[in-house]
């Protein structure tokens, strides 16, 4: 039997599965123009989508976890977001 789930838990569910379908979606679109200019202009496109999830779901996550978790620890993960998203900037 599934117990009740946390709302924080749930969204974080939700917005993965939008994640998936989004980039499903891109690259069914990718198939159908079969062009490679679109297919990276498609694919620039979800760069952006990517980070903004997993700060979204981050995010979530520690909102429902700051009872269980120190201020440390959050600073910490939220360190570790920053030098990822700052990793992919870099050239």
């Amino acid at each position: 039997m599934i117990g009740v789930i946390e709302r924080a838990l749930l969204f974080i569910i939700l917005l993965r599965v939008i994640s998936g379908s989004i980039e499903i979606s891109a690259a069914a679109l990718m198939y159908k123009f079969n062009d490679l200019e679109k297919a990276f202009y498609i694919n620039s496109m979800l760069a952006l989508v990517g980070p903004v999830i997993l700060i979204v779901t981050t995010g979530l996550a520690l909102s429902g976890l700051t009872e269980k978790i120190s201020l440390t620890r959050m600073v910490c993960l939220f360190a570790g977001i920053s030098l990822i998203l700052f990793s992919l900037k870099a050239k």
